[in-house]
């Protein structure tokens, strides 16, 4: 549903049995369905699926991992990591959802894009107050 509003309605595509090397950018969204053995960047959306797998950052508005990925995912919006989903690296995501079974290694920032300060959102790591 989201897909189908954005900006200019482009979908880009990495079939099954492909496989990319180098950066790939968007203006408007991309599924991969295959492998991409680098960065890749969408203004709009980015769909891994169950076959796809991406070995460098993943960077987009919202991005839904079904697949596998080993480096970074940095949303914008929204993170969802489904079922069958490996993700191992780091996430930068605003929202951020994990549906069971997922498998998540790594290390998980919800901040504001802007560095900010850490919250005691974590008491574990937030720094100690003396006062």
């Amino acid at each position: 549903m989201a897909e189908k509003q954005q900006v200019n309605g482009t979908l880009s595509l990495v079939g099954a049995g492909t496989t990319i090397e180098g950066k790939v950018r968007t203006d408007g969204s991309m599924r991969v369905d295959g492998a991409v053995v680098g960065d890749v960047t969408a203004k709009a959306n980015v769909t891994i699926g169950g076959t796809g797998s991406v070995e460098g950052t993943v960077s987009a508005a919202n991005i839904a991992l079904a697949g596998k990925v080993h480096g970074t995912l940095i949303a914008s919006e929204k993170l969802v990591l489904e079922s069958k989903s490996v993700m191992r690296g780091d996430i930068r995501a605003s929202k951020l959802v994990v549906d069971e079974g997922a498998v998540f290694d790594g290390q998980c920032a919800m901040s504001s894009p802007a560095p900010a300060a850490h919250g005691p959102s974590r008491p574990s790591q937030a720094p100690p107050k003396e006062g």
